[in-house]
């Protein structure tokens, strides 16, 4: 990975994040172009231009808004040859509209990253078309330092978008939730907030080495007849909370679907 060269096409905070990840887990600056109109700087050695560059790359982040794929697609042509492996992060663009845009790109893959790529901690849900099981080798390989890998079929790509790609904002609204009610329950905002934050990432870390379920975990917090167990009958009651977590990835989910309904029909909806 390290004598690979990889072009960045829009590093705003997604790619801003992959950036920071691989940079962190060992991969020379020297290694990375970055083409940004707006972004005023980047990290030593890491080259930034304003416009796309000659040359080849190994690897072709499509980091830009979606809505812009059009218009910068032509401009990337020349730089997405066989040897080049096209990774988009753009939300709602499936593989058969990347692969009109570019058709002479080697393998073309989706990726659903979120921020904490930044710190070697996020899933990374992929899904491809022109690859073989070595490119796939190399392209897990490339991407080991942003987090843990997972292969999906395309039409899961809505849903894997909804919970990893959007899920870090829920579970930061849940912990806002956790530090505003010990606040209106008269906790000092402040307090509650770091107590908050504090009680989520020791049960995450927790949860991540047990052995059991997350679901098990709750069970065995909760003491029959103790406070726990008065909390979660709380959030139990008539499903109240698996109703509210399904609607709320369904409805990003959808969102996600009609992103990828326009990406088809050209963004005429």
């Amino acid at each position: 990975m390290d004598d690979r060269k990889i072009l960045i096409v829009g590093c705003g905070n997604m790619g801003g994040a992959l950036l920071t990840g691989w940079l962190a887990g060992g991969l020379p600056p020297q290694s990375f172009t970055v083409v940004d109109p707006v972004l005023e700087s980047v990290p030593a050695e890491v080259t930034l231009l304003r416009d796309p560059p000659a040359g080849s790359f190994d690897l072709l982040v499509l980091g830009i808004k979606p809505q812009m794929l059009d218009a910068v697609a032509p401009a990337l042509n020349s730089l997405a040859g066989p040897g080049t492996t096209l990774l988009s992060i753009l939300a709602g663009v499936e593989l058969d509209s990347l692969a009109r845009h570019f058709p002479h790109a080697g393998a073309i893959v989706r990726l659903m990253p979120n921020l904490s790529a930044a710190l070697g901690k996020s899933p990374l849900a992929l899904a491809a078309t022109r690859i073989d099981g070595v490119g796939k080798a190399a392209l897990e390989d490339a991407l080991a330092p942003l987090g843990s890998v997972e292969w999906l079929d395309e039409t899961q790509f809505d849903l894997v978008t909804a919970l990893a790609g959007s899920g870090p904002a829920f579970v930061y609204r849940f912990i806002d939730a956790l530090a505003t009610g010990a606040e209106s329950l008269g906790m000092p905002r402040g307090q509650a907030e770091r107590m908050a934050l504090a009680t989520v990432e020791g049960a995450v870390a927790l949860a991540v080495a047990a052995d059991v379920s997350p679901g098990e975990l709750a069970r065995k917090v909760a003491s029959p007849g103790g406070t726990t167990e008065a909390g979660l009958r709380v959030l139990d009651q008539d499903g109240a909370l698996m109703h509210l977590i399904e609607s709320t990835l369904r409805a990003a989910r959808d969102r996600g679907a009609e992103m990828s309904a326009q990406s088809r029909d050209g963004g005429k909806r």
